[in-house]
């Protein structure tokens, strides 16, 4: 069976509706991706960190009981795990504010059996931490020479655009070792000050890696890949609950549908079909959807059930 391996932050998010805490749920970019994969039955793995406190051990109990392999997720001591504030406008979008007490990232791991097309899951400023780095590229290093299929979610939120020149040669680097790329126009604005997707395919990105998939809220998704394909797909009207955790899911959803139409490290280097890019872009938006028909970060529980490979 294929494995999924994701590294990431966590994080409680705590949610506010009208100013007042409607619950707290174990979150993180990758986290959030990796839960609704396992939910789906998905074989994966997380590697990461928490604080040595309350929240981390539900942090890490929370991964175990979705059936994720989670040794690889170490509580550091004198450390408190980090804290999100999600506050959710009329249109339930979420504005943050974060409260991180770690001294240091540490990032201690045993890099995990990789077979090849296992999928490597990569994202946010985690993915491009200069006090990390050294770990992330050995965890990159490792995939590629198993002959995994990298996936690198860009994520690369607007509290952190001060950092914007201080991380550019590890974003390069990283769309370097990426096979495929997804990111929001918001990513896009912060780091390169554009927001159409011709434009920043063609002068940021696809020198370094021929595929992107780019996402902007409900508008549609544009699609630009080898040989010239550019493609836009609608989103479907669907009744939103919450939209944090959608991009992470839309990351869960392509995972799943590469697993579930076959697609391998060959089927990548020789270029998608039209028609696989399309099923594949399909299952991101159906698993995007169920999440925002929740208050939770990740597809619920019978979703992932009805979704078992």
């Amino acid at each position: 069976m294929r494995k999924i391996i994701g590294i990431g932050e966590t994080v409680l998010d705590i949610v506010f509706k009208d100013e007042q805490p409607i619950g707290a749920y174990p979150g993180g970019s990758t986290f959030n991706a990796i839960i609704s994969l396992a939910r789906a039955g998905v074989s994966c793995t997380f590697i990461g960190e928490t604080g040595n406190d309350r929240i981390g051990r539900h942090i890490k109990s929370f991964l175990e009981e979705n059936g994720v392999e989670a040794s690889n997720v170490r509580a550091f001591h004198e450390t408190k795990s980090p804290l999100s504030l999600a506050f959710l406008d009329s249109n339930n979008d979420a504005e943050y504010i974060f409260y991180k007490d770690h001294p240091h990232d540490q990032l201690d791991f045993i890099c995990p059996d990789i077979q090849p097309d296992d999928i490597v899951l990569i994202g946010s400023f985690y993915a491009v931490n200069p006090v990390i780095r050294t770990q992330i590229v050995s965890l990159l290093e490792h995939a590629r020479r198993c002959g995994a299929i990298i996936y690198y979610d860009v994520n690369f939120r607007p509290s952190h655009q001060n950092e914007v020149m201080k991380i550019t040669p590890n974003l390069i680097e990283n769309l370097e070792y990426a096979d495929i790329v997804r990111g929001s126009h918001e990513d896009f604005k912060v780091l390169y000050k554009q927001d159409n997707p011709d434009k920043v395919y063609k002068s940021e990105i696809s020198f370094y890696c021929k595929k992107l998939i780019y996402t902007c809220g409900a508008a549609p998704v544009e699609l630009r890949a080898d040989g010239g394909l550019a493609k836009s797909y609608p989103i479907a009207p669907t009744s939103t609950v919450s939209t944090i955790g959608a991009g992470d899911n839309f990351n869960a959803g392509f995972i799943y549908g590469m697993l579930k139409y076959g697609i391998t490290r060959e089927h990548i280097e020789r270029g998608l079909t039209e028609e696989q890019w399309d099923c594949i872009i399909g299952c991101a938006q159906e698993f995007a959807a169920d999440c925002c028909g929740s208050i939770y970060n990740y597809v619920s529980k019978d979703f992932g059930n009805s979704k078992r490979l």
